[in-house]
């Protein structure tokens, strides 16, 4: 399952190579992009059933063929597939041989299982002293949460990142789109690998790079936890903050057909343009930058007189009149259009 012959000669981890013991999810991706760069990447997996994502929305051709999941065929394309049982004293040899020749190496096993393998950060040091090893886990490796099971929805709450993602009569709504998995675990672990991998090529020494994902996603909620100590985190929320569909010109608006627009036209000169565009020239002065508050009384009936305009107009009708006015309003694709929609097409 590997195609490094395909890949480029230029690309920057070409002659990099990545052992990735990690299963479902941020892993599994953040290898998938260090192999995108031109690494050599040898997913291991135990015996038997192997990463869970195999298994993961299986179609009944997969199933009846044997093969993995194509969830599980994207995440792994471009690796080598290698079973090794770590917990066997010749699984464990296995995988320090390929420690010895490799750049990195990434984990996701809760805290103190690569210890209890004989496979922890300093015996992996010690052996390959340039090695760059990234953890990832929900909690971190210390703290009172650090063992703990979790999953994408559970590090998004207790980072108050779900209940920032809320309906406008405050229910916290959950994104089918997985934010302390990737930006949290995938996307902090390729920062860190290749800071580490840098590091390593300037050093020699390499580094163990702890990720917690509930960590990443409190420490990337910048704007949110800002704006609650500017102006305190009673006013903040859904249909009271600027963000959070507390003004008219930010938020998702319902067509006629029962579609929606999104729109995003928080600078005035874009609020303008809409209201140009939409025959309500005089609605220009309704802006948060001219003193329409986010979530004072005149916001929300800005906000509902948008609403109610929207919704005498279908999608197609609307964008027919929003497209040619550059003023950041967008339909909200179902992923089936997103492949025939224009932004997707190469010039």
């Amino acid at each position: 399952m590997t195609n490094d012959e395909a890949l480029p000669p230029n690309l920057p981890l070409k002659g990099l190579r990545v052992i990735d013991l990690s299963l479902l999810l941020p892993g599994p991706l953040a290898t998938r992009h260090l192999a995108e760069l031109g690494a050599e990447v040898i997913k291991v997996e135990a015996p038997g059933e192997g990463d869970g994502a195999r298994g993961f929305w299986l179609t009944p051709e997969q199933r009846a063929s044997g093969q993995p999941s194509g969830f599980f065929q994207a995440l792994n394309e471009g690796k080598t597939l290698r079973r090794i049982d770590l917990r066997s004293d010749a699984g464990a040899t296995e995988l320090l041989a390929l420690v010895q020749d490799a750049d990195a190496l990434v984990e996701q096993f809760r805290p103190g299982v690569m210890d209890r393998l004989g496979l922890g950060w300093q015996r992996l040091h010690e052996l390959n002293p340039k090695l760059v090893m990234c953890s990832i886990t929900g909690y971190g490796q210390r703290g009172p949460f650090a063992l703990r099971a979790g999953h994408d929805i559970n590090y998004l709450a207790l980072a108050g990142v779900l209940g920032q993602i809320a309906s406008l009569d405050g229910a916290p709504a959950l994104p089918n789109f997985q934010i302390a998995d990737l930006l949290g675990g995938t996307q902090a672990a390729v920062n860190g690998i290749l800071a580490g991998l840098l590091g390593a090529q300037r050093s020699g020494r390499g580094r163990y790079i702890d990720v917690s994902m509930t960590h990443e996603v409190w420490r990337h909620a910048v704007i949110a936890r800002h704006e609650a100590d500017a102006i305190g985190v009673g006013a903040t929320g859904a249909g009271k903050s600027l963000l959070a569909q507390g003004v008219a010109c930010y938020g998702i608006y319902r067509t006629a057909d029962g579609r929606h627009l999104a729109v995003g036209a928080l600078e005035a000169k874009f609020w303008a343009a809409l209201c140009e565009a939409v025959g309500r020239p005089e609605w220009a002065q309704r802006h948060w930058s001219r003193g329409e508050m986010p979530g004072s009384p005149g916001a929300i009936q800005m906000r509902e007189q948008l609403a109610a305009l929207f919704a005498t107009r279908t999608l197609a009708q609307w964008l027919e009149v929003l497209d040619p006015a550059d003023c950041c309003v967008t339909p909200v694709l179902r992923l089936d259009e997103v492949p025939s929609h224009p932004w997707m097409q190469q010039t």
